[in-house]
C-alpha cells in the first residue's frame, strides 16, 4: 500500500498545542529535567506534558541555549519551525 501523496505530513495543532507554542513564543516557558523532558510554564508544570513532549518531539519546541540556567532547568525556544506552525494560516 503506497503512501496518500495528498495527506499533510504535519498533523494540525490543537488548541492547546497552540496555547504552549504561545506561552514558549512569549518567553514564559522553561525545559527541566534530565533530557529536557518537562515543561514548565509561569514557574508551574505544564497541565499537559505529553501534548508538551509531543511538541519537543516534533521539533517546535528547544533549549535555548544561548539562556541555559543551570544543569536541570533552561529556557524554551520556539524552533523556526514552531514559529511557522504559530503563524495563522
Amino acid at each position: 500500500m503506497s503512501p496518500d501523496r495528498d495527506a499533510d505530513p504535519e498533523p494540525e495543532l490543537s488548541l492547546r498545542d497552540r496555547a504552549i507554542l504561545r506561552a514558549v513564543a512569549e518567553g514564559r516557558a522553561e525545559l527541566v529535567g534530565p533530557g529536557w523532558s518537562d515543561l514548565v510554564i509561569d514557574g508551574r508544570c505544564c497541565a499537559d506534558q505529553a501534548a508538551a513532549r509531543r511538541l519537543v518531539r516534533r521539533g517546535l519546541i528547544a533549549v535555548a541555549d544561548r539562556v541555559r540556567q543551570n544543569r536541570n532547568r533552561a529556557a524554551a525556544c520556539l524552533t523556526n519551525q514552531g514559529r511557522r506552525r504559530l503563524e495563522p494560516a
